[in-house]
């Protein structure tokens, strides 16, 4: 796939995760123990082999910018090509207002026409799979479509399909219908944001739209033109995650916990990679009692940790019993407290005896440095 660049639109919905949006874009909540959840999109490209990839920002890009840097980690401190982060830039847009993502293609058009690659991997930045993009191209090429979207038939409830496009296709693959968001859900099939297309046809379609003041890419480039263009589907059939509220970022990172759902999601069919940190192992003190958990490194644990996942750095003191829950990195959990259905941001403080209890459908949030 060295004919394909990236493109990664981390501009997504951030109004069901604020709470841990608050500081940073959805591409870079935590996720795992160790990694974030654009690294998922990243290694999937790196591992087809992309090495141009440009990641469109707004404005809270800070936290993307110190888990990226270089783009060492996926190999992509490159000469030529490699990883281009592009600000948000109001100045270059002839309007006053953003209205759109397609404001992001434009500002960036220059990138664009300039990169040496033909064809162009559109991707969102709130989905997690592990999947073999190479195969998704062939049948790109294959298909001699204008468009191939990829979709996928399951993982997803009535409770994770907002903000979701549902396609419907006919039996050769080929998209008959595309609905953003609809309210009475006709197919099963749904888009993972993931969209191969030629470099030129997007430039087109880009054109097109903001010169009659469209905005979005999927509505007005993709769905206006869905008879004029031979838009075909690619199914992944592998474990997906569509991250686009709390309860659905609690219930895929419980999931975790299945060796099974590990296994595929961060080795099939490639690894994911992350920013690399040098700490020491996880110490398990005497009477530490830790059972079907992830635990990261640096984590000091001294008390009870049942069916959670622990971020780098934590510490559960003497007593203290954390159940079901996600704490992030350098967040502590102090002598007999007790925490249940909770997720922490980093660096939060549970104090000594305090009882904190959410439900599985309703986890409790605590956000970044706040003490209980």
């Amino acid at each position: 796939m060295k004919d394909v660049m990236g493109i990664i639109n981390i501009n997504e919905n951030e109004d069901r995760l604020l709470g841990i949006t608050r500081h940073r874009p959805v591409a870079t909540i935590p996720f795992g123990g160790r990694y974030r959840i654009i690294d998922f999109t990243l290694s999937n490209m790196v591992n087809s082999g992309i090495r141009n990839i440009g990641i469109l920002t707004h404005n809270k890009h800070r936290s993307l910018f110190d888990h990226l840097r270089s783009g060492k980690e996926w190999d992509l401190n490159r000469k030529r090509d490699g990883l281009f982060i592009f600000p948000p830039d109001n100045l270059q847009y002839p309007m006053d207002v953003f209205k759109g993502v397609l404001q992001y293609f434009y500002n960036n058009l220059n990138y664009i026409n300039k990169s040496r690659q033909k064809y162009v991997l559109i991707s969102g930045s709130n989905v997690i799979c592990n999947i073999d993009l190479t195969a998704a191209f062939n049948y790109h090429k294959e298909t001699k479509a204008d468009i191939t979207a990829i979709y996928s038939e399951s993982g997803f409830t009535s409770h994770n399909l907002k903000d979701s496009t549902i396609i419907n296709t006919l039996d050769n693959g080929r998209i008959l219908d595309m609905e953003v968001n609809p309210t009475k859900i006709k197919s099963n099939r749904v888009a993972l944001g993931l969209y191969i297309l030629e470099k030129a046809l997007l430039v087109d379609l880009i054109d097109a739209c903001v010169s009659r003041g469209y905005y979005d890419l999927i509505k007005d480039g993709f769905i206006k033109n869905i008879s004029m263009l031979n838009i075909y589907g690619y199914p992944h059939h592998g474990y997906t995650a569509k991250i686009n509220s709390l309860v659905n970022y609690y219930r895929h990172s419980m999931d975790l916990l299945n060796p099974d759902i590990w296994q595929e999601l961060f080795f099939k069919p490639g690894l994911i990679y992350t920013k690399v940190k040098d700490e020491t192992p996880a110490r398990y003190k005497r009477n530490s009692n830790v059972n079907n958990s992830i635990i990261a490194n640096g984590c000091i644990i001294e008390g009870t940790v049942i069916n959670s996942i622990l971020f780098r750095g934590v510490k559960v003191h003497k007593g203290a019993v954390v159940k079901d829950s996600i704490i992030m990195q350098m967040s502590e959990i102090e002598r007999n407290a007790l925490v249940e259905y909770v997720i922490t941001d980093k660096e939060v403080l549970i104090t000594s005896g305090k009882q904190i209890r959410g439900d599985q459908n309703f986890p409790f949030l605590i956000e970044k440095k706040i003490v209980v």
